[in-house]
């Protein structure tokens, strides 16, 4: 079920009314919860739902043994490694193992033997990365003691499926969301409007930004097939940058609006990142909760920055290489990970040698550095093979003068405007927030905004498109 659609807003207007209504004590209102959760992942693929109850047990069942006192450490290390054999076995067949097939045909292929396998077509269930991560961060803090025990299978059963955050982040930690099924939840009426204004927020970025303005050209240029010329090739990775962001970002404002008109505080997952100055605060910008999961779980656990200069490059570079494959199961997203390991490594060795104030002036310009670095990236993100890859890349570079012009002159105006007005706005934000700003607005004037968000989505209609983060 997505959150552009109209089934999606009378499955809301219903889980509401019953979560307000007075026909249910609190526990009443989690296992209600619960089912909804069950009911909006299910109306996608419904058999895919035993896949959430399998981890869901698995993990409830480990992390009941974790917390033991009598268990000796053999005896907990096997019950973590059964949940992460568990959870980390779904996600390598389901999001992997065409991938892996097809790079051991490859591989027998290149070493003289002749093999083919058929492909295997299975199903990717949606946002299986995003609870995995989830469910496993649990398992993995029980295990350190981090974290206490859900106190019932139920808040731990809608920790894991809490349909608002469920197919797409943001991924939030046992701490952080079990400990608010404990006490009965009810938004104020500042948080309930603030959540339907986000609601509004969000589903103006998916459906006017990224799909109404962005999308078509994004998609002209990377799936037309063609060499292009240096301006379209540019106008198309810009496109699909804001494409991406508003895509992403639309995605989990509405995830923390919903989540707020239930009275349940969800963590943000965006902070202006195309106003980033340098790679170490991009990823403290842009999807906070993975990019933090990842520095918890697996750069600190490789050696962080213990072990000297060159562990820790070591570690960052497997760090982002493995967050690349996090994002799909082919080698463009590794090269990805890869050209973002790259850049922090360059900008760690940097550090020690160029020293710069950063002022009003060259924050901006160095803000925009990193921001065109970053399009680079996204070209290896977008495209679906390296031939298509390193073609724009050439192009971006002026090194195909008989590239295509395929866009007209209005699309190219359209993006540029609409991608310069996110930079501007990124850098202007980027040390406050959207519920500051709002706090110093007249009511009447946010009222108006308001009014327009919601006129701009109505009068685009959209085309109904899924978030790009559900493939991953």
């Amino acid at each position: 079920m997505l959150f552009n659609s109209l089934s999606f807003v009378v499955f809301l207007v219903v889980v509401l009314a019953l979560y307000y209504s007075r026909i249910f004590s609190w526990t009443g209102k989690k296992r209600m919860l619960l089912l909804a959760s069950y009911i909006f992942y299910g109306m996608w693929n419904p058999p895919l739902v035993i896949l959430l109850w399998i981890s869901t047990v698995v993990d409830w069942s480990a992390s009941k043994q974790l917390a033991t006192h009598h268990l000796n450490q053999r005896k907990r290390k096997l019950w973590l490694l059964l949940s992460m054999f568990v959870n980390l076995g779904f996600l390598a067949f389901f999001k992997y193992g065409d991938f892996l097939l097809e790079n051991f045909v490859s591989l027998m292929n290149a070493i003289g033997v002749e093999y083919q396998a058929r492909p295997m077509d299975i199903i990717l269930p949606m946002g299986i990365s995003f609870y995995t991560f989830q469910t496993m961060s649990y398992t993995i803090d029980m295990y350190y003691r981090k974290t206490e025990r859900a106190r019932t299978f139920l808040d731990f059963a809608l920790y894991v499926t809490f349909f608002p955050q469920l197919v797409a982040g943001p991924i939030v930690r046992a701490k952080e969301l079990i400990t608010q099924f404990y006490e009965p939840k009810r938004a104020t009426a500042n948080q309930f409007f603030w959540g339907l204004f986000l609601l509004t927020a969000g589903l103006f970025q998916k459906v006017v930004l990224a799909d109404t303005l962005l999308s078509s050209s994004s998609d002209a240029v990377f799936d037309s097939g063609k060499v292009m010329s240096a301006l379209d090739s540019w106008t198309g990775t810009l496109a699909f940058s804001g494409q991406i962001f508003f895509d992403f970002a639309g995605y989990s404002t509405c995830a923390i609006g919903i989540a707020l008109m239930l009275g349940i505080v969800l963590p943000d997952n965006f902070r202006y990142p195309y106003a980033a100055i340098g790679f170490s605060d991009l990823w403290k910008r842009w999807h906070i909760s993975l990019s933090s999961w990842l520095r918890d779980y697996l750069y600190i656990p490789l050696g962080g920055n213990r072990h000297g200069i060159t562990r820790m490059y070591v570690a960052l570079m497997l760090t982002m290489l493995l967050g690349g494959l996090w994002h799909g199961a082919a080698w463009t997203f590794v090269v990805w990970g890869a050209l973002h390991g790259i850049y922090l490594i360059i900008e760690r060795m940097l550090r020690g040698v160029v020293h710069i104030k950063i002022g009003k002036y060259n924050g901006i310009l160095l803000a925009l550095l990193t921001y065109t670095c970053v399009n680079i990236t996204w070209v290896f993100f977008r495209a679906t093979d390296f031939d298509i890859a390193l073609g724009m890349i050439k192009s971006m570079f002026f090194m195909n003068p008989e590239g295509e012009l395929i866009l007209g002159e209005f699309d190219i105006v359209k993006v540029m405007v609409v991608i310069a007005l996110t930079f501007l706005c990124h850098w202007f934000m980027r040390n406050t927030s959207m519920k500051e700003q709002s706090e110093k607005l007249n009511p009447l004037i946010l009222g108006v905004v308001w009014a327009i968000l919601f006129f701009m989505i109505c009068i685009s209609q959209g085309t109904g498109e899924q978030f790009i983060y559900f493939q991953f």
